[in-house]
């Protein structure tokens, strides 16, 4: 009987350590078994050329080096339209002119059914940011406009109180030293963005914004091909996900808690929310979606903006002429003495940033143009369609990547090269979509123009800068973006800095 006991307790133990293994084995049968009966599909005449790989094998390449691998996929199929998929979702790549402007204008081409599935960065709760009925997806669409009026934008409203965002966080800096402009400068616009889309109950508290930049962090650290394709998965990156979006939630409702519990009115975007009567889900989802959405994006032009002008110091003086030119002018006009610079400059009308430096609007342009390494997605929602005589069935996903457009030598001569003054080539449709295209531009470009200038205009009367290699070297050119790195552009860790110094100006 002993022995029996013993040997039940073994088994038992046996079985519940391999558990975990059996699981995994499981589920690579399965991933194997789809991808093989999906490349067993016979196409239909007109169906895209095909990637000749398994699907399963598409599945790491597209998530970590997408630039690469969409690059190989036209070099491999030699056409401009291919197909490949990923497990069941079949993903057809277009490029070129033509299929560029069927892309933006086709009406049963959606964004939020694309991004939901082939990006997966944005947490997900649903009703608050997934699987939202068009209507409220609309609404959202309408307040993000409203942030962006006139008097939402105002100096008292949003630049007074990101400029002094801005000279806090660069006065920590010190007066001189070096940075990675990917840590320093996207924490700064993380900041901003925090104070224009949310709430002063969050931005107001500089622990609370670095914990959410931090959870919002581990969102993208926990992006990974499982984690968007197989999400009933119970990885560990994809527990740290749920756990962060959690958290996420639980400190964007605290926040709109304590307005409501205080009574008091403020200037700020939460205010706006609350005041036009939206159901708590809708203000929630707001402020969680388009935190991050802002953040990423506007970050990366940052990071790069400051990055290209430490390596070109004539574009870095023709800019920095250009804000000392706009303050000017605005201490003439009010004739008062105001020492600090974020001081000054907030007394710069914001028709005075939107429509009067061309210079900065030329540089926001070119650095989205060479190092914005984005991959529009759509779903086809039906009915099915065709592109360049090529099927779009309905159900599939279409990818267009951005440097189709924006690194093509025949539209940009020396693709890579940073120069703000230049033009297109050719005068093609859509030959620049930095902010997106035809039916689906960037909703937020107004208010991401306002936090670009703000940054790159402080930063640049408040400090002298370079960039230097990894010894440590001022170096004779800027880094060039990685493409494949689908978030910040970012090139390998380590090998560049923003090396500054304290121009004697008070921010």
């Amino acid at each position: 009987m002993p022995y029996s006991v013993g040997l039940q307790a073994a088994c038992a133990a046996l079985l519940s350590a391999g558990l975990p293994v059996l699981f995994t084995t499981a589920i690579i049968v399965l991933l194997v078994i789809i991808s093989v009966t999906s490349s067993l599909q016979k196409d239909v005449p007109d169906a895209p050329a095909r990637l000749p790989i398994y699907s399963l094998f598409a599945i790491i390449p597209f998530f970590r080096r997408r630039f690469d691998f969409l690059n190989w996929g036209f070099q491999a199929t030699g056409q401009s339209t291919f197909q490949f998929d990923l497990l069941r979702n079949k993903v057809i790549v277009v490029s070129g002119e033509s299929a560029r402007q069927a892309f933006f204008t086709a009406k049963g081409l959606d964004l939020t059914e694309g991004f939901k599935i082939l990006s997966g960065a944005i947490p997900m709760v649903r009703g608050v940011t997934s699987d939202l009925q068009t209507k409220r997806i609309s609404l959202i669409h309408k307040r993000l406009a409203a942030v962006q009026k006139n008097e939402q934008l105002s100096i008292s409203a949003v630049i007074r109180p990101m400029l002094e965002d801005s000279r806090r966080l660069m006065e920590s800096w010190g007066n001189s030293g070096c940075f990675d402009p990917f840590d320093n400068i996207y924490e700064l616009v993380f900041q901003l963005t925090v104070r224009s889309l949310s709430c002063t109950e969050i931005s107001d508290d500089p622990c609370l914004v670095s914990r959410l930049k931090k959870l919002y962090d581990t969102l993208d650290v926990g992006t990974t091909p499982a984690t968007v394709l197989l999400p009933w998965l119970p990885t560990p990156a994809m527990v740290k996900k749920l756990w962060a979006t959690k958290e996420i939630y639980d400190i964007v409702v605290a926040a709109i808690t304590a307005r409501e519990q205080s009574g008091v009115s403020k200037n700020d975007t939460l205010q706006m929310l609350l005041d036009s009567g939206d159901e708590k889900l809708v203000v929630v989802g707001f402020i969680m979606g388009l935190l991050i959405a802002g953040a990423r994006a506007t970050g990366t032009t940052a990071c790069w903006m400051l990055t290209f002008l430490g390596g070109h110091p004539e574009w870095r003086d023709k800019a920095k002429a250009e804000v000392e030119g706009l303050l000017a002018s605005q201490y003439l006009i009010q004739n008062s003495t105001i020492d600090s610079l974020s001081s000054q400059m907030a007394a710069i009308p914001l028709e005075t940033w939107e429509n009067e430096t061309p210079v900065l609007d030329s540089i926001i342009r070119e650095t989205l143009r060479v190092a914005q390494p984005h991959t529009a997605m759509r779903r086809n929602l039906g009915p099915e369609m065709h592109i360049d005589g090529k099927l779009i069935p309905s159900g599939s996903y279409v990818v267009y990547p951005f440097s189709d457009v924006h690194l093509n030598p025949d539209i940009y001569h020396d693709p890579w090269k940073f120069d703000p003054n230049r033009q297109p080539e050719t005068k093609s449709a859509y030959n620049y979509v930095g902010w997106g295209g035809g039916k689906t531009t960037c909703l937020g470009q107004r208010l991401a123009r306002v936090e670009l200038k703000i940054v790159t205009a402080l930063f640049l009367l408040g400090f002298r800068h370079c960039i230097v290699d990894g010894s440590g070297k001022v170096a004779r050119e800027p880094p060039l973006p990685n493409w494949n790195d689908i978030l910040l552009c970012r090139p390998p860790q380590g090998s560049f800095r923003v090396r500054y110094e304290r121009s004697g100006d008070m921010l």
